[in-house]
């Protein structure tokens, strides 16, 4: 390892290093405050990332630890990357000595691989993803002769992962967590696949932290070689941390108790996969005599932005409390724009993202986060309409196509010949003509002479418990394995993809196949090829894929980003749009339902996160109707809207007569949208705290055909169709036929043949003659 470097000094600043001089002066504190526990408390677009690998560059170049006595964690392996950059560019060539900066899981893997044998497995141990898992616990379930439509491996697995992610064992399950499964069976269940899992020398994600948690708390001697080890903790988005992981983290710091943590309880939006914001909130009581550090100066959005964010999170009752300020100047306020429906509004932001290209604005610089992910649907479609480049981050993943699975599971037989799950995935495919009574028969003999499925399926070869055409064909293919395994030490990773998919037979099946998808998919075997060319090993390589499982091809082109307000964390763009502000939508019922208060306050800290990604704009946008999974229903702004202080945000004001019909209609106790839906959900009457807002912002309540300044509402109610009167047959698009009862105004009562009697406007007819 290179020698460490004597850290510089700044020529305006001789007592402090140039990378600590280009920081502000909290950011300095958390960097030159080295000893003890250290809480950097730091909001969006602060600095932390600057601040943070300041701080471990300080360390090293100052001497106080080597990089190899330093355990940095990071969440993602983007931030991982980004993280050894920075630091490289402050220390050069020490931070390639540093084999403890990554992600929890891929800490977790390394250290579980130095001690698997305390786990009861092999340090070539496979890593499962979740398709594997899935169908491990189907097997399970099957054998258990379980009803799995009635219990789907899929909840099990859910459970099973919220259990790992607390950090429980199957011993450590109490009455309530057993009954959540198959009537008090979820603990036995758990404990067969963890056993199934130990057989099959391997792990899914949750037991990468929780055998070393289970490690470190029965073996302190292990424990202790790392407490020694780590001379300082450094870690990233400890907002986000799980149980386990921060079990896992405590235990490591006891001893020294130099950890610094990064985060902000604001930005906690992750309890759906298991993390506690109240992790950062007892820090202080975890690590008494913490500096708590304050990172408030924002160096991406407006003044404007800014105020609003932070009137909106301070409705948040389980907060450490910051106010976020900046010297930019203030810029716009924050835009409200209340629309008809979700139609309209892809249409209002589509028109406003071809403004801002016109104006030279980088559609790169643009962003539409959405809730949840069927709001994207009408975004594409308008888009594709009007030609704007787009992409939809989060979609299908490059690692998740069938072909590329093939080939990791061939990948995955030769390296860990144990791996059952990849060898039932590929013992025919392609086509070998080994059915399923062949699998069948395998699998007995293997539970038989408790051999892995590969070994197994060798032993049965050689006797006449199959046809001589499967056995055959078992041998030609073990023999494959063989020789690849063989081949393995003599040529690279990728080399050795190119040779499978051609000896196997893939190539040749993909080649056969009159399927116009086809080539994409040789396509894809062939960049899986170039992938692997970074690798050393087959091991690193599988290690990598199991960890990372998200490698999606760059977009060439500018193209404005439509995700999910989760997916945006981390992110910042120019111009942010965010449709869907309405009750039910944003906030998610679902999520008060499930979660009740704790949910909410999730609900308004993603609110936060969304609108702190903008860095010049930011548009909210409601509508008064959407379409929800094929139906209708409408709503009422989001009460986040009414949470927004008044002095910086702009309503817009589309048409006042509109909202004047829609306040005339609720307080006849009439619902305006009755043309919408036939089944939808009851309504209050009530006027809360969103009301006022849906007035003051206004409603295109009337087809757009009708809209010219300044006319009335009165008006437009006034003028009812004068080919359409009492006694009229009708036609509703979605009612049928009926005969119209009752007029007033634009407004009809109809009894319809087959939906009853209902109430619409009088565009949504046309009069039909018997």
């Amino acid at each position: 390892m290179p020698d460490l470097p004597v850290p510089p000094k700044s020529e305006e600043n001789p007592g402090i290093p140039p990378y600590a001089a280009m920081l502000n002066a909290p950011q300095r504190e958390a960097v030159l405050t080295t000893e003890g526990p250290v809480l950097m408390l730091a909001g969006a677009g602060t600095g932390k990332t600057a601040a943070l690998t300041a701080r471990l560059a300080h360390l090293i170049a100052t001497r106080r630890a080597w990089p190899s006595e330093i355990l940095c964690v990071t969440f993602t392996n983007k931030a991982a990357r980004e993280m050894r950059d920075r630091v490289g560019r402050h220390i050069g060539d020490a931070v390639e000595g540093m084999p403890w900066l990554g992600t929890f899981h891929s800490i977790g893997a390394k250290m579980l691989r130095r001690h698997a044998e305390l786990a009861g497995l092999e340090s070539n141990y496979t890593i499962l993803d979740t398709d594997d898992q899935l169908r491990l616990l189907k097997q399970l379930v099957q054998e258990q002769e379980l009803d799995e439509k009635r219990w789907p491996a899929r909840q099990l697995a859910g459970l099973i992962d919220r259990w790992k992610n607390r950090g429980l064992n199957p011993g450590d399950l109490d009455a309530v967590e057993n009954e959540a499964y198959a009537n008090g069976r979820g603990a036995q269940f758990y404990k067969l696949y963890q056993e199934r899992l130990k057989s099959l020398n391997a792990c899914d994600f949750g037991d990468l932290l929780l055998h070393m948690l289970n490690i470190f708390r029965q073996h302190r001697d292990v424990l202790a070689q790392y407490q020694q080890r780590f001379k300082y903790i450094l870690v990233d988005e400890y907002q986000d941390t799980n149980q386990v992981q921060y079990l896992w983290l405590r235990l490591l710091a006891q001893e020294r108790k130099n950890i610094c943590v990064v985060g902000d309880d604001d930005q906690s939006i992750y309890s759906w996969r298991g993390a506690e914001v109240a992790n950062i909130l007892r820090f202080e009581k975890d690590f008494p005599g913490a500096a708590v550090v304050k990172l408030e100066q924002n160096y991406r959005s407006t003044p404007q932005i800014l105020a609003a964010a932070s009137g909106l999170i301070d409705a948040n009752s389980e907060r450490l409390g910051k106010t976020l300020w900046t010297e930019l100047p203030a810029g716009e306020k924050v835009r409200v724009v209340g629309v008809w429906d979700g139609p309209e509004e892809a249409r209002r932001v589509g028109e406003a993202i071809e403004r801002l290209e016109s104006e030279g604005a980088p559609l790169d610089e643009v962003a539409i986060l959405v809730r949840a992910q069927y709001q994207t649907r009408e975004f594409e479609d308008r888009f594709i309409q009007i030609g704007v480049n787009y992409r939809i981050v989060g979609g299908f993943r490059f690692y998740e196509r069938a072909e590329i699975r093939d080939m990791l599971a061939y990948l995955r037989v030769i390296a860990q010949p144990a791996d059952d799950l990849a060898f039932e995935r590929i013992y025919n495919q392609p086509k070998r003509g080994l059915g399923a009574k062949t699998l069948d028969a395998m699998r007995r003999h293997a539970r038989r002479i408790q051999a892995p499925l590969a070994a197994a399926s060798l032993d049965l070869a050689d006797s006449d418990e199959l046809p001589p055409r499967a056995r055959n064909t078992l041998v030609g293919l073990l023999g494959q394995f063989v020789h690849w395994r063989e081949e393995a030490e003599r040529v690279t990773p990728s080399e050795l993809l190119r040779r499978v998919v051609t000896e196997s037979g893939y190539e040749e099946m993909l080649q056969k196949d009159p399927n116009a998808e086809s080539a994409g998919r040789l396509e894809n075997l062939t960049e899986l090829a170039r992938a692997m060319e970074d690798y050393e090993s087959l091991t690193d390589f599988l290690e990598h894929v199991g960890l990372v499982m998200d490698n999606d091809r760059a977009d060439d082109g500018e193209k404005v980003t439509i995700m999910t307000m989760h997916a945006a964390k981390g992110l910042e763009f120019d111009h942010v749009f965010l449709p869907g502000w309405e009750e039910g939508v944003f906030p998610s019922q679902r999520a008060i339902d499930e979660g009740g208060l704790a949910s909410l306050e999730e609900e308004r800290r993603l609110a936060y996160v969304a609108i702190t990604r903008a860095k010049r704009r930011c548009t909210i946008y409601h509508a008064a109707n959407r379409r929800i999974y094929g139906q209708w229903t409408s709503s009422i702004p989001s009460r986040f809207i009414e949470e927004l202080p008044q002095e910086h945000i702009e309503s817009e004001t589309t048409m006042s007569g509109g909202a004047s019909l829609w306040r005339a209609n609720w307080s006849e106790h009439e619902d305006p949208f009755a043309h919408v839906s036939s089944s939808r959900p009851e309504r209050s009457t009530a006027r809360g705290p969103g009301w006022q807002r849906a007035i003051s912002t206004g409603y295109d309540t009337t087809p757009k055909r009708l809209a010219e300044p300044g006319r009335s509402a009165a008006s437009f109610a006034a003028k009812p169709r004068t080919d359409i009167a009492i006694g009229v047959r009708v036609f509703h698009d979605k009612f049928g036929y009926g005969l119209v009862t009752d007029q007033e105004g634009n407004k009809l009562t109809i009894e319809f043949e087959k939906a009853g009697e209902k109430r619409v406007l009088d565009s949504f007819v046309k009069p039909v003659s018997d």
